[in-house]
């Protein structure tokens, strides 16, 4: 078993109150409920709107610089993330297809080292 990062992508121009309505919520609910059936959820969240967000960048100096907003500046942003233990990548490649379906979103899933 491995652990795997499946992470919820959406464009800049996502409402959260336009575009989740109760069918995306019964939707996800429904997979978290699935993924803790199966055994395989690890963690499970959602983040806050990219403008909540705080960078802070390493110079070459070692020190610190801090910025409001995302690290990246790029036409998606990170909506939220599974953590999952799953046999091999093939199955949670299953996992993120359910994702993207339940979340009308697109998705990321990661193998973890080790």
């Amino acid at each position: 078993m491995g652990k795997y990062l499946i992470t919820i992508y959406r464009g800049n121009d996502f409402d959260p109150k336009i575009s989740v309505d109760k069918e995306m919520k019964a939707d996800i609910d429904l997979l978290n409920l699935e993924m803790v059936n199966a055994g395989v959820r690890v963690f499970v969240g959602g983040l806050k709107p990219p403008e909540c967000a705080v960078a802070l960048r390493r110079e070459k100096s070692n020190s610190l610089s801090r910025t409001e907003g995302t690290f990246l500046n790029a036409s998606h942003f990170m909506d939220g993330l599974w953590i999952l233990e799953a046999p091999d990548i093939k199955a949670a490649e299953e996992w993120g297809h359910n994702a993207a379906i339940a979340c009308h979103a697109s998705v990321e899933v990661r193998p973890f080292y080790g």
